[in-house]
């Protein structure tokens, strides 16, 4: 079978998407889901910080649904690390599979903390 038959390759959509490499910030990659989640992470960042200024009644319940939000961006933030400490380790990159697993494993002990901040919060309120 000819390399003609196969279709593209992965080497072919990397120079579709911007060059051999892709469009990296320095030695990071800028990809689709990276800058989603930076962007969830900043603006769910600003709701808490938001829900901290208020003096209310409101304040409880706004904490609340902030460190949950703020935890599912975790979440999604450790399981990213995770991804990529699978896929480095598989190509042989063993430092780098190391660096990934230690940002997902921070990343998910934010998102209990996150979690167990709002079922806390629940509780004060509702007691």
């Amino acid at each position: 079978m000819s390399d003609r038959r196969r279709g593209p390759t992965r080497q072919d959509a990397a120079v579709r998407a911007g060059g051999p490499e892709g469009r990296r910030l320095g030695p990071i990659p800028i990809t689709v889901t990276g800058v989603l989640i930076v962007i969830a992470l900043i603006l769910s960042l600003a709701y808490v910080a938001y829900a901290i200024t208020v003096r209310d009644a409101s304040q409880i319940p706004l904490l609340a649904s902030g460190a949950v939000v703020l935890g599912l961006v975790f979440v999604a933030i450790a399981f990213v690390g995770a991804r990529a400490a699978w896929r480095s380790s598989v190509g042989g990159r063993d430092a780098r599979a190391f660096g990934h697993a230690i940002v997902g494993g921070v990343a998910s002990l934010v998102a209990a903390g996150c979690f167990a901040a709002a079922v806390i919060l629940i509780m004060v309120r509702s007691g």
